[in-house]
């Protein structure tokens, strides 16, 4: 496909798909892999509940996306995974289903969830959808330098009680100490001008889990390339700049596999972990944070043993 400049449009591809797999088809191609890495700690016939953030409604997005999803997972999983709960709402999706997931557990009617996302921008209509918004990242001399490069992926991760953790045999990588969200009024792609309130608002409730001297030693985001992205970030990070080593500091892996839309803030929490056990962090307190376009908000916070590399 080519751009609205005439240059062939620019996109990461998820390894070992192909233009033929379309649909409900290719977000299932994505997400079993992811789910299954996920569900190999437990016992086959255990029944968890999964927590399951997808893209908003959009141009090129397969029609009834969650049905048809849900009765794939049926099939699939032979009722394994009760019940499904789905967050339609893109970037942000995955933190609300884990914030979601956190109160269940907190109120004791679940031990445990796998929240898990997929998306994909690579369909031909969502593709002219978003050249057509100027949001389709091209080069050349009359080409959007402040646009994106469309991603696809999924991404799961299992979430268990917190009193569960000394006697469960599943190995532990990570504690998440809290999760928020926030609601941003003022949008991308409208008239109105953001100043990051409601990112303002998700940073400000969960950084008030940590301790008074405790201070952030990673952040990662879905930053993306675009303006309003990193105008949004600049305001939130001024006005809690405090809590942070070094709030520009921060990781946006969309420079390296597009934007995933609705994977990524669980591939960020994977992240998270990575760079805490294999060394190459500030050290074991991150930050992941989404922002969607419908203006909902959602940062969480995540300790991992860190391992120092001197």
């Amino acid at each position: 496909m080519t751009d609205s400049a005439g240059e062939p449009m620019r996109v990461a591809q998820a390894r070992g798909l192909n233009d033929r797999t379309q649909g409900p088809e290719r977000y299932m191609a994505m997400l079993r892999p992811a789910l299954d890495e996920a569900l190999a700690v437990l016992p086959p016939a255990c029944t968890v509940p999964l927590a399951l953030g997808l893209p908003p409604d959009r141009p090129g997005r397969p029609q009834n996306l969650a049905s048809q999803l849900q009765s794939r997972l049926e099939a699939a999983y032979h009722g394994r995974l009760q019940p499904v709960i789905v967050f339609e709402l893109g970037h942000a999706a995955t933190l609300y289903a884990l914030d979601t997931a956190g109160n269940s557990m907190r109120h004791g009617s679940i031990p445990l969830c796998l929240v898990a996302g997929v998306d994909s921008y690579l369909d031909p209509e969502t593709l002219e959808w978003l050249d057509d918004s100027d949001q389709l990242h091209g080069g050349g001399p009359f080409n959007n330098a402040w646009g994106f490069i469309p991603g696809e992926a999924a991404a799961a991760m299992l979430v268990v009680r917190p009193d569960l953790r000394a006697r469960s045999p599943i190995p532990m990588q990570a504690e998440v100490l809290g999760v928020s969200t926030g609601c941003e009024t003022k949008l991308i792609k409208t008239d109105a001008v953001c100043i990051g309130e409601g990112l303002t608002q998700a940073f400000r409730q969960v950084l008030q889990c940590l301790p008074a001297e405790a201070r952030v030693d990673n952040i990662f985001c879905d930053m993306n390339g675009e303006a309003y992205r990193a105008d949004e970030y600049g305001f939130t990070a001024l006005r809690t700049r405090e809590r942070f080593f070094d709030a520009t500091a921060f990781i946006a892996p969309a420079d390296c596999w597009g934007d995933v839309g609705a994977a990524g803030a669980v591939l960020h929490a994977a992240m998270a972990v990575a760079c805490s056990a294999q060394g190459y962090g500030r050290g074991p307190l991150s930050l992941v944070w989404a922002s969607s376009e419908g203006g909902e908000r959602a940062a969480a916070l995540i300790h991992a043993p860190f391992v120092s590399r001197e």
